[in-house]
């Protein structure tokens, strides 16, 4: 199975692509959407959409799994980022309807087993899982990694992460 592992942002949207089998996962590829501050508002969710339906033709995934949004210090932050996962969710919507979404605690405990695991924890465990030479940058994109990851481990009780 092909999972697209979707960490949303405004400016660093990250994506990760993996190919899941009962016990293997491979990293297919991974990499991330870029927007800047120069960009109008409505420009920058215009081209997160239209890099999200690209990829989603380039990789074909069978499902798709997104960070759930949980809280940002910055009010207006957060609304711009969850502008840009909207959109995200929309294109992948249009595409499928097998969207899937975890929380950042339930990504650590998928992958590093404890739930107030550290970012560089989880990073190095990635890069274990998959045999990777090096650990995948920017972050955004390797926190992307570790949700498609998350979403392959959670096997058959998947469905109780499917978004509602």
């Amino acid at each position: 199975m092909v999972i697209l592992g979707i960490d949303p942002g405004l400016a660093t949207l990250g994506w990760g692509v993996i190919e899941a089998q009962p016990g293997r996962q491979r990293l297919i590829e991974y990499g991330c959407i870029l927007t800047t501050p120069n960009q109008r508002f409505p420009e920058r969710l215009k081209q997160i959409g239209e890099e999200m339906r690209a990829l989603l033709q380039r990789f074909r995934p069978e499902e798709i799994a997104f960070e759930e949004l949980f809280f940002a210090k910055n009010v207006t932050t957060a609304l711009n980022v969850g502008a840009a996962r909207g959109v995200s969710i929309a294109a992948c919507a249009e595409y499928t309807d097998q969207l899937y979404e975890y929380t950042p605690m339930q990504v650590k405990q998928a992958i590093v087993g404890w739930g107030g695991a550290e970012k560089k924890q989880i990073q190095q465990m990635v890069k274990m899982l998959l045999h990777m030479e090096e650990i995948a940058k920017p972050d955004d994109a390797a926190d992307a990694i570790a949700i498609a990851l998350t979403h392959a481990a959670a096997g058959m009780a998947r469905g109780q992460f499917r978004m509602k």
